[in-house]
């Protein structure tokens, strides 16, 4: 009789251990495989929830298909406690594993609401916008000048929310000036600023921030990502480069910068004014002078007069030969690889063709047949 209880009894426990063993692998593969999301969804976990209250907001937006293998999972791989406060963009299909991830990793919110701080070097702005998690773009819920005193209530109602993420946006080619002057009115930074830092040392490009981070700290991450992209560019510049010095990449990429916006004419604009200094020829760019006149503080607004292309300053090109003394902007990353390492080619001229870019020339007559045609098309538009 015992021999047939203790027979039963271990037929029992193979058989639960069986089930338990099987039980287990299906919610393994439940936690790893692909969820029933259809459409991306912005997660909102907020301070102090906890992977049970998670998983319940998951399960009311069809994220996951069973909030206890979520919870399980995430306890078996010692991540419930590393939950991390924030908005999260929870991909399409993403299995619970992905998502478990995603609000445990740590980092800044990768969706919801974000306010942008622009620094433009025609103008500066502050966008309030929020990422639509379904089409993965960003909807505009407001905008406004940061110089004026009005701050429109959408912005100040996203600044009560402690999930709100932000950034300062540096475009390229502004000066320094320009960069502190605008950060001087970004209310989400504090901190005073003593001095603008030298032209050219900024490098533009775009920073997550927090709330109360010193003005003074983003300056500081500014310069030390434009030393480590300038100190990468002279690393790998072109042996026979005309300019010999990393002081002198710097103005010269500065120049190319404030010369085109066109992305893959920065090599053509360097290897013109590379094989004028080699020639010694004057590099006559008006960017060079307009920073003669302003210093980099705001922008000319007007047309250069006459008088001004024959004015000696040390930024005039027209006047002086080889670079002038200073960077005149803050050059972008793609500048700086194009002042060390310019096309080939022959040419020493170029005039702005009517589409945004510029027509080169190896030859005074053909430039000058250039210019003419860029004339007549200034002078169609004056009459539009």
């Amino acid at each position: 009789m015992w021999r047939h209880v203790a027979s039963n009894a271990i037929t029992f426990l193979v058989v639960v251990s069986f089930l338990l063993g099987g039980l287990i692998l299906w919610g393994k593969s439940e936690y790893n495989a692909a969820g029933p999301l259809d459409a991306a969804i912005c997660l909102q976990v907020k301070p102090g929830s906890n992977i049970k209250r998670v998983s319940r907001d998951l399960e009311d937006q069809d994220a996951v298909s069973q909030g206890m293998i979520l919870r399980m999972g995430a306890e078996y791989t010692d991540k419930s406690g590393q939950l991390k406060a924030g908005s999260f963009l929870v991909p399409e299909g993403a299995s619970m594993a992905e998502i478990v991830d995603i609000v445990t990793r740590g980092g800044a919110s990768t969706c919801g609401t974000e306010v942008v701080y622009r620094i433009g070097v025609v103008a500066s702005l502050v966008e309030v916008r929020e990422l639509d998690a379904a089409s993965n773009k960003y909807i505009e819920i407001a905008e406004f000048d940061p110089a004026g005193d009005l701050r429109p209530p959408e912005y100040i109602e996203v600044r009560k929310d402690a999930d709100t993420r932000y950034r300062v946006a540096m475009a390229e080619g502004v000066t320094s000036w320009q960069v502190i002057d605008m950060l001087k009115r970004f209310d989400v930074l504090s901190g005073e600023l003593a001095d603008v830092p030298a032209e050219g040392t900024l490098a533009p490009d775009s920073y997550e921030v927090r709330v109360d981070d010193t003005r003074a700290s983003v300056v500081a991450r500014m310069a030390e990502a434009q030393v480590a992209r300038l100190n990468e560019a002279w690393q790998n510049r072109a042996d026979d480069l005309v300019i010999k010095t990393i002081e002198e990449a710097l103005i010269l990429a500065s120049i190319i910068e404030k010369e085109t916006g066109v992305p893959e004419e920065r090599g053509q604009v360097a290897s013109v004014f590379s094989n004028r200094l080699r020639q010694g020829m004057r590099l006559q760019t008006d960017p060079t002078v307009i920073y003669g006149i302003t210093k980099g503080e705001g922008i000319l607004g007007r047309g250069l007069r006459q008088s001004e292309l024959r004015a000696e300053t040390p930024w005039n090109t027209y006047v002086i030969t080889g670079l002038p003394p200073t960077p005149i902007a803050n050059p972008g990353k793609a500048s700086l690889e194009a002042a060390v390492n310019p096309d080939t080619s022959d040419y020493v001229f170029f005039v702005a063709d009517g589409t945004g870019g510029h027509a080169f020339a190896t030859t005074l007559e053909e430039h000058n047949r250039n210019v003419a045609a860029w004339r007549k098309i200034e002078a169609e538009r004056a009459k539009q």
